[in-house]
Parts: C-alpha cells; sequence; structure tokens
C-alpha cells in the first residue's frame, strides 16, 4: 500500500469502490480541518477557498456525510482528530457522538468513545475590545473501539514548566507532557514553513498528533488535506498517507512539500 495524494470531492472518493478495496479498514489516523463555516472566502494571495454554507444544518449534514464514511476507513485502534472552531464545535461535537458514541458517565461504558476536547491556544494577532480575543481552535479526538486505541504516551514532545523552581533541576531540564490545552503559534508570516495557502496549521501541531496517535508505517488519512500539513508530518515521521483534497492548488501544493522531503 503506496501513499497516494487524490485531487477530487472527498465524499464521492470515500464511496468510490476502488478507494474502499484499498484503504477499508487500514487507517490509523483521519485528521481533517475541514471548512470552519465562516461565511468567507479563505484567501492568501492567488491561493483561496469557500467556506461558506447556507445554513448551519447544511454544514453539519455536509460534515456527517464523510465522517461517517470515512469511519469504515478506520482500523480497530484508529483515532479521529476534528479541527475546528468556536463557531460550530459544540454542534460538531453532538454529531460525532451519535457517529461514535458520547462519553457520558460510567453507566454507559460502551460509550466511551469521545476521549478529547483539545485546546489549541495561540496568541498571535490583535485584540478586540468589544469581546475576549478569540485564540484558540478545538480538535476532538473520538476512538473507535476504547478499550484498544493507539496512545504512544512516550513519544509525546516535553514542553517547559511553568514554575521550574517548584520541581528541582532535574525535572525541570526533563520537561512536562503536554495537557490537553496546547500552546503552539500559529505559523508565522515570514517563515520558511509558510506555504501562502489560507488557513495553514503549524507542522509542530500535526507532529505531536502524529507521534502520539499512530506508529511508524501506518496509514494517516486527509479528506480535507489544504495545505497538506498532517500529510507532510506524516511522511517525515516514517508513516504513510493519503491526501484527498477538491482544490487544484492545495494539490498543487501537497504535492510539492512532499517531493522536498522525499
Amino acid at each position: 500500500m503506496e501513499s497516494k495524494i487524490i485531487e477530487g470531492e472527498c465524499l464521492e472518493v470515500l464511496l468510490n469502490e476502488d478507494f474502499q478495496d484499498e484503504y477499508l479498514k487500514k487507517v490509523s489516523l483521519i485528521y481533517i480541518d475541514p471548512p470552519f463555516m465562516t461565511q468567507k472566502t479563505q484567501r492568501i494571495h492567488e491561493n483561496s477557498y469557500e467556506d461558506k454554507f447556507d445554513s448551519l444544518r447544511n454544514y453539519i449534514m455536509f460534515l456527517h456525510a464523510r465522517i461517517q464514511r470515512a469511519k469504515s476507513y478506520l482500523k480497530d485502534n484508529g483515532s479521529l482528530f476534528v479541527h475546528v472552531d468556536y463557531r460550530t464545535v459544540h454542534y460538531v461535537k453532538i454529531m460525532l457522538d451519535r457517529i461514535f458514541g458520547p462519553n457520558i458517565d460510567d453507566q454507559f461504558p460502551e460509550c466511551k468513545n469521545f476521549m478529547n476536547e483539545i485546546i489549541w491556544a495561540y496568541d498571535y494577532g490583535g485584540r478586540s475590545k468589544k469581546h475576549w480575543p478569540r485564540k484558540h481552535d478545538t480538535m476532538l479526538w473520538y476512538v473507535k473501539n476504547p478499550k484498544d486505541y493507539i496512545f504512544n504516551f512516550d513519544e509525546m514532545d516535553r514542553i517547559p514548566y511553568m514554575a521550574p523552581g517548584l520541581v528541582g533541576t532535574e525535572k525541570a531540564k526533563l520537561g512536562k507532557t503536554p495537557t490537553s490545552v496546547w500552546w503552539h503559534t500559529i505559523v508565522p508570516t515570514n517563515s520558511k514553513e509558510r506555504q501562502g495557502y489560507p488557513t495553514q496549521k503549524p507542522i509542530g501541531l500535526l507532529n505531536r498528533i502524529i507521534k502520539v496517535h499512530t506508529n511508524p508505517g501506518d496509514l494517516v488519512m486527509d479528506f480535507f488535506a489544504g495545505s497538506g500539513t498532517s500529510l507532510v508530518s506524516a511522511a517525515s515521521l516514517g508513516r504513510k498517507y493519503v491526501a484527498i483534497d477538491k482544490n487544484p492548488k492545495a494539490i498543487e501544493i501537497i504535492r510539492k512539500r512532499i517531493s522536498e522531503i522525499s
């Protein structure tokens, strides 16, 4: 099974019989950074995509159809990460609970497929004077089987203690493992990492997810591939990948980025 980059509408690809034959129940991690329903055209220079929906209901139905189908591609120990923001995260979680099963309480041990709400916090850009500045996204982590899933604790990157003097020199030098709140900068405007594609996510964010939630040689799928950060991370960490996006410019950028690390 080889890594693959596919230009096309993701639902059509996920429903394709040849695609099913190749990838069904073979994916260890699905990470998607879908449209956020900002009701805007997301644009940087000549690169753009439409992030507009007629209604919240249509947006949720759009995601539901694709995620419901994508679930069948996960291995029994596979995970799904859905990256959204404050506009729709509450509605998306309810939708995902219906697909994977909610994590309610110990009376329902079969409903533990929701594992974490991870907050990606960043401190960049302007400061509103009308409300608390919105400086975070949310990633919802679900597993296919709550009794068997990949979680490589020892692969976590370490972060500095906020009060190193309280833990001693040895612990401070080692650093601590992250919690469910991840502080990480966005992709800097003048960074070599920047690809000129709207809403590009930083490689460090995806490296953390892929190292912990997959093993070397595993398959990572992203069917809203965009600038390709998840695939670049997968390839650089020795994982295989399958990328799907209907935007020709996104596919061009992904191919270029992958070629630079091959």
